[in-house]
């Protein structure tokens, strides 16, 4: 088996890092968080690497699993990873980056006998828990794709081989483009709702049974924003970020995308809001906020 290196162990990265051990990998890991990747080696069977250089060079596949594509780029190329790893080996990005971004690290990676797979996940920390990610698999490399599939298999179940280079990371923002335009839509729905004196509980559950059904319905109302809890353990900054890489991909292609153009404003306002750390389901707070009305189960209670 490929020796593994995976690099960022946070929400998404720990539990994924773990599968890969319990698969049978060796794994070396990292992170930028003092004292992070020696808990988790503590924890599982593993090792924690005293720099990124003597990652790259215990390992044959190097995981990122980092916030965006220029610290991917920084990491990899100015971090050692690819100064250091055998030649014939692959990086494997399962952040979500840029896509015009990754072709060109692809390009770098390619003039140091490295080959570059883009292969960002979709599901979030549940799934990643239980190994049932779909992943959006980006690459020419064929035989490159074929080495990192193992790996891929011990962390997903719905594998999907997007196209070229970069291709992996296009469907990765736009799949959370629609994801995030669910979410505010349903909020908003909420909103309207609640002030005309319907039960968003209830609204939730006709939605649910109806056309207008979505991720957020299904996974996000009742769980994160109903419950007040707004935790699902994905960023709220992320979520802009991603729309944003959307937008700018609809940009470089040539597409009007004025819908694009509402939600990252949306997204922005919300975020310079509510702060930094907010969860992504609390950009329900930014409509309370905005029309003095709190979601909960009840209408009566928002209207108290």
């Amino acid at each position: 088996m490929d020796r593994i290196g995976f690099i960022g162990l946070g929400q998404m990265g720990w539990p994924m890092a773990r599968r890969l051990v319990e698969a049978g990998y060796s794994v070396t890991v990292a992170d930028a968080a003092p004292g992070t990747a020696e808990r988790f080696a503590a924890e599982f069977k593993a090792t924690a690497a005293a720099d990124l250089a003597a990652l790259a060079r215990q390992s044959d596949i190097v995981v990122t699993m980092l916030p965006d594509g220029k610290i991917v780029r920084n990491v990899v190329l100015e971090g050692g990873v690819a100064a250091n790893m055998p030649k014939g080996g692959v990086v494997l990005d399962m952040s979500s980056s840029a896509p015009i971004g990754t072709r060109e690290l692809g390009e770098a990676l390619a003039q140091q006998g490295l080959a570059l797979v883009d292969a960002p996940v979709s599901g979030g920390v549940p799934k990643a828990k239980d190994g049932t990610l779909a992943i959006m698999i980006g690459g020419e490399d064929k035989a490159a794709i074929a080495r990192v599939k193992p790996v891929l298999q011990a962390l997903g179940q719905g594998l999907f081989e997007t196209g070229p280079l970069g291709s992996g990371h296009a469907m990765k923002a736009l799949n959370n483009y629609v994801s995030a335009a669910g979410l505010i839509a349903s909020v908003e729905a909420l909103q309207i709702g609640a002030r005309f004196g319907l039960s968003p509980d209830a609204m939730v559950d006709v939605l649910n049974a109806s056309t207008g059904r979505n991720n957020s319905t299904d996974k996000k109302l009742k769980q994160y924003v109903l419950s007040r809890q707004f935790n699902s353990g994905f960023g709220l900054a992320l979520m802009e970020k991603d729309v944003r890489t959307a937008l700018e991909l609809a940009h470089e292609t040539g597409i009007q995308a004025p819908f694009g153009d509402a939600c990252v404003a949306l997204c922005q306002q919300a975020n310079e809001l509510l702060g930094k750390g907010a969860d992504h389901t609390a950009v329900a707070q930014f409509w309370e906020k905005l029309n003095g009305l709190e979601l909960f189960p009840d209408a009566r209670k928002a209207a108290e």
